[in-house]
């Protein structure tokens, strides 16, 4: 597949799991990666471009697309990954609205900051892809994850504003709905599960198997496929849709 060979792509949360995984599909395909997390150290390890960033703020987001286009060149791929997870919250009624904020900031906000900023280029170019990772959370509310819950359903209402907004412009925007995927965010709310029952980690990563037909979790690397798919040219009659990689799981 040629369809990313040459481009600009700026991955987020690119140090780890989904990104870490996407970025390396995408690089290996052909495209000019930079990475942006909060963790230099495990920016560092990717090998690639990177850019230190709090993308919860306008102030990060605002650094991470100029770094990339200051070092790369004008973006042509989004790659929304970053995001906080729901291991710290509980039932809606006793949620602090600081838990709210936060998730909003991180998962919903950032990704409207970064998108807006580099669509005017695409507007001009046009061409672009975006893509979002939002959760099958996003379609089916978990347990005590109001906040999370929101803000994946959220991401896909600003996905398909995009694919509104852009699509006279040749600009595509989809988003990917990962089921249970062992990343370092998902291992966070597997420990607390298993504290909050008392038993183990294994047993719960045990019974989120257990939830798709293959009996097995998805791996990063499955859905960094469908993300680089929406990210190449080869895309362009896709625009709008919300993707589950989720093996089958009706939920």
């Amino acid at each position: 597949m040629a369809g990313v060979d040459g481009r600009v792509a700026l991955v987020t949360g690119g140090g780890s799991g989904i990104g870490r995984a996407t970025a390396d599909l995408l690089a290996a395909r052909g495209a000019q990666v930079l990475c942006v997390g909060r963790s230099q150290q495990a920016l560092e390890r990717t090998g690639f471009e990177y850019s230190v960033a709090d993308l919860g703020t306008p102030e990060g987001c605002a650094k991470a697309v100029a770094d990339t286009v200051q070092r790369l060149g004008p973006i042509e791929i989004l790659i929304c990954n970053h995001g906080i997870g729901s291991a710290h919250e509980v039932v809606l009624w006793d949620q602090e609205p600081e838990v709210w904020n936060e998730s909003m900031r991180i998962n919903l906000d950032g990704p409207f900051h970064l998108t807006r900023l580099v669509m005017p280029e695409m507007i001009e170019r046009k061409y672009g892809r975006l893509v979002y990772t939002s959760s099958t959370a996003g379609l089916v509310a978990e347990h005590a994850g109001s906040a999370y819950n929101s803000s994946k359903s959220g991401l896909l209402g600003l996905m398909r504003s995009v694919a509104q907004d852009g699509g006279e412009y040749g600009i595509t925007s989809n988003a990917v709905l990962p089921g249970w995927v062992r990343t370092a965010m998902a291992e966070r709310s597997a420990r607390q599960e298993a504290i909050d029952r008392n038993i183990s980690i294994e047993q719960v990563w045990k019974e989120r198997a257990a939830l798709y037909a293959p009996g097995r979790v998805v791996t990063p690397e499955e859905v960094a496929e469908m993300i680089a798919f929406l990210a190449s040219e080869e895309s362009s009659g896709v625009s709008g849709e919300a993707i589950k990689v989720a093996l089958g799981s009706v939920c």
